[in-house]
């Protein structure tokens, strides 16, 4: 290219409430999210693991701990992270295969997902509360 090429403006600022991310790169984005709040969360868990195996007072500690409401979300959040991240990552697994790479293909195994861990959050939430 010659020096004479009229250089495009960039802008200065990065407006992210302005980007229209399609469904595959938000289930991608999800995906990521899930598997860092697992991750993070993951001492919380293995200490109600902990709670829950040692003996019947601890059990109890378990039990009030589990039982407070803001808890329960926590968890129902957590189990909604672990769905979505095993959906997903089936997904990946496809796609690495090259299975379903087409645009359409794509943009529905997305939908699935979403529907499906949502769904297995709700059936499993309502089963275990």
């Amino acid at each position: 290219m010659s020096e004479v090429t009229v250089r495009k403006q960039r802008p200065k600022h990065l407006a992210v409430n302005q980007i229209r991310l399609p469904l595959p790169g938000i289930v991608s984005i999800l995906h990521r999210v899930s598997g860092a709040g697992l991750f993070l969360l993951l001492p919380f868990l293995l200490y109600l693991l902990d709670r829950s195996l040692g003996s019947a007072e601890t059990f109890e500690t378990f039990s009030a701990v589990v039982g407070h409401p803001l808890v329960k979300l926590l968890l129902l959040g957590l189990l909604w992270a672990y769905m979505h991240h095993f959906c997903a990552g089936i997904r990946f697994l496809l796609l690495d295969m090259h299975k379903g790479t087409e645009l359409q293909a794509a943009r529905n195994s997305s939908r699935i997902v979403l529907i499906v861990s949502i769904a297995l959050t709700v059936i499993i939430g309502v089963k275990l509360w």
